[in-house]
């Protein structure tokens, strides 16, 4: 993840997604470093799970196998209409953050390794005192920066299921569901934000006093959407940059994800057929393409799968196998013959990285496109691309001005 500081009319968050099996993060954790280590939750480095030995491809097969019930949560979520709003999906998708983050809360700064989740909007973190949370907490009492803020501030009226008093002057009070089986309640404070050498004064994030369940991530999340209490909206003073982009697409019943208009898919140089209204974005049933960095493979509804598979397939010697959530596996000795694949957006393509379209088995004698169909039993309009298609890409998220911007950039 890299911020860049040039001047200060737009607002973006510029998230490199790296490539989870040969990224070095843990001898690059320097506090002198201008760049903030965006490190895989599943990851050698990752500071919840100790090194396991499994491989690569069953690795992101179990990662990927979680995919389903984000897919099948986001679905149900753009097609509902709501005249506030939310908090944004994170709050009741199961805890399935890929990528954590290194951020210090406080001054003087605290450490903690907050999930990241661009179609969440709020950051809230444990604090001490909370029932039910980790032993890694942030302490508010020795922070010289530390404030609550009352119901009657503009923010208090942004956080889902605040608990204020009709009249008279109240800690702002929030309860909120996370991952299915978890309730968490949290007092809504300020507090300085370093995020590697830049520091963000009064970010505003909920202080976690108890937690019921266990789907919570341990230190913390730290919200990437498009909402007023999203990083992005409360760091716009401060990040900028020049990159090719798409417009953003708003839907105004869920403004918190990231649309954009995906207008066709090339599979080597065959454009594929796909009907034009199976690619719209409409607001109304929440149909269309989002960038998403919470599920873990690009997952298609399955009318346009089925065409990118199936020219794929065209191109490429079979016989063909599966291998978990991927349908189409073949020897890795025809992977030269492998075409690459180009998403077109409007104003933009992008044309895949071969790592970024494949994926092997342990053994190296299997290759997969590494895309899938929306899941079977989601009744899908929505397209999601997902984080192993964004690995050594620079995403850029600039709300303020309704563009996302994508370049090519090695982070391993």
């Amino acid at each position: 993840m890299d911020f860049t500081t040039t001047t200060t009319t737009l607002l973006f968050f510029s998230l490199l997604i790296s490539t989870i099996k040969a990224l070095d993060l843990c001898s690059s954790q320097s506090h002198g470093s201008d760049d903030l280590s965006v490190i895989p939750i599943y990851g050698k480095c990752s500071p919840f799970n100790p090194p396991k030995p499994d491989s690569w491809i069953n690795t992101i097969i179990n990662m990927a196998s979680k995919d389903p019930q984000r897919v099948k949560y986001l679905s149900s979520l753009v097609a509902q209409k709501s005249t506030k709003v939310p908090v944004a999906s994170g709050q009741h998708v199961l805890n399935i953050g890929n990528y954590v983050v290194r951020a210090k809360l406080g001054t003087p700064g605290q450490l903690m390794f907050m999930v990241l989740d661009t179609s969440n909007d709020a950051a809230w973190v444990p604090c001490s005192g909370c029932t039910g949370c980790s032993s890694t907490i942030f302490t508010p009492n020795t922070s010289s920066t530390y404030a609550s803020l009352e119901c009657s501030v503009p923010q208090c009226t942004q956080v889902r299921g605040l608990s204020c008093p009709a009249a008279g002057s109240s800690n702002c009070l929030f309860n909120q569901s996370y991952g299915g089986d978890s309730i968490f309640s949290a007092t809504l404070v300020k507090d300085s934000l370093s995020l590697a050498n830049d520091v963000i004064p009064n970010f505003a994030f909920g202080c976690i006093n108890s937690i019921s369940g266990g789907s919570v991530p341990p230190q913390g999340l730290l919200g990437l959407g498009r909402g007023s209490m999203s990083l992005l909206s409360q760091s716009g003073s401060l990040y900028s940059g020049a990159i090719r982009t798409t417009p953003l697409l708003r839907n105004p019943h869920r403004p918190s994800l990231y649309y954009v208009n995906l207008t066709g898919v090339s599979v080597g140089r065959v454009k594929v057929p796909i009907a034009h209204e199976l690619l719209s974005f409409n607001p109304n049933t929440g149909s269309g393409t989002i960038i998403d960095s919470g599920t873990v493979i690009t997952r298609f509804i399955e009318p346009i799968y089925a065409a990118i598979r199936d020219e794929f397939r065209k191109q490429v010697k079979g016989p063909f196998s599966t291998l978990g959530a991927f349908d189409s596996c073949f020897a890795a000795t025809n992977e030269a013959v492998a075409p690459a694949i180009t998403f077109h957006f409007t104003g933009l393509d992008l044309k895949l990285p071969m790592e970024n379209s494949l994926i092997h088995s342990s053994a190296g004698t299997l290759a997969c496109l590494a895309m899938a169909g929306a899941p079977n039993n989601v009744n899908s309009v929505l397209n999601v691309i997902a984080n192993l298609q964004q690995q050594n890409l620079r995403i850029l998220f600039d709300v303020a001005n309704s563009r996302l911007g994508i370049a090519r950039e090695l982070c391993n």
